[in-house]
């Protein structure tokens, strides 16, 4: 795919071509290693709208399953060491919008880029989290502010997502997991019409609360 991709992300006005790839990427990726999603949707995503969607971060596999489960062309959020990577860091610094969390400016310039995108009629994708945990007995770690004050600044819906699978499927521990169903619920959505940055902090709480009782329920019946 490489020449392809050279060619579709060499300009902006190819970003969803990319996607495209991308998508079909994704569930190519989880097909050949054994895994397949059963998603359930409680409120239906429209194809021409801008969402800022969140999942809780587990995996490796989480963003294979987050680009082929989404749909609407997006476009990740992720830490600057990410382009580091021989030849992905190449991809990713072209396709996605990258952070220095420890860099005021970088942060400041996220949401300048993210605008960018929204203006093309793209998604934005962030796991709120950060990274994944590296105690795999955390169930979710805590949210960063990122996703919930871009939502609020744009003005965009939240989809909050709950991938339920991936940590017991692929984690990082060596012989673990094995081949089988992804399940992934994506919540009815939190509007951000009427909020303004005063309401972060309780946003980002509700939607925390909400991804963690699932997880948690989840865990007692299965």
């Amino acid at each position: 795919m490489l020449p392809i991709l050279l060619v579709v992300i060499s300009k902006d006005k190819y970003y969803k071509a990319f996607y495209k790839i991308a998508h079909n990427w994704g569930k190519l990726i989880l097909f050949g290693t054994g895994f397949w999603s059963e998603v359930k949707t409680l409120q239906k995503i429209e194809k021409e709208k801008s969402y800022m969607f969140i999942a809780n971060h587990t995996s490796m596999i989480d963003i294979m399953l987050m680009l082929s489960v989404v749909k609407n062309p997006c476009v990740f959020v992720g830490k600057e060491e990410l382009t580091k990577i021989p030849l992905f860091g190449y991809v990713f610094k072209r396709t996605s919008i990258t952070v220095n969390r420890g860099n005021t400016k970088s942060r400041k310039a996220v949401f300048d880029e993210a605008q960018k995108r929204l203006n093309k009629g793209l998604s934005i994708c962030i796991f709120p989290e950060g990274l994944v945990p590296d105690d795999e007995s955390v169930v979710l770690s805590d949210f960063k502010n990122g996703a919930f004050r871009l939502a609020i600044e744009h003005q965009i819906p939240i989809v909050p997502m709950t991938f339920f699978d991936c940590k017991k499927r692929f984690s990082y521990t060596f012989f673990s997991g094995k081949p089988g169903k992804l399940r992934v619920k994506i919540h009815p959505f939190f509007e951000t019409k009427e909020l303004n940055l005063k309401n972060r902090e309780e946003l980002k709480n509700k939607a925390f609360n909400l991804i963690y009782n699932e997880l948690i329920s989840d865990s007692k019946n299965t």
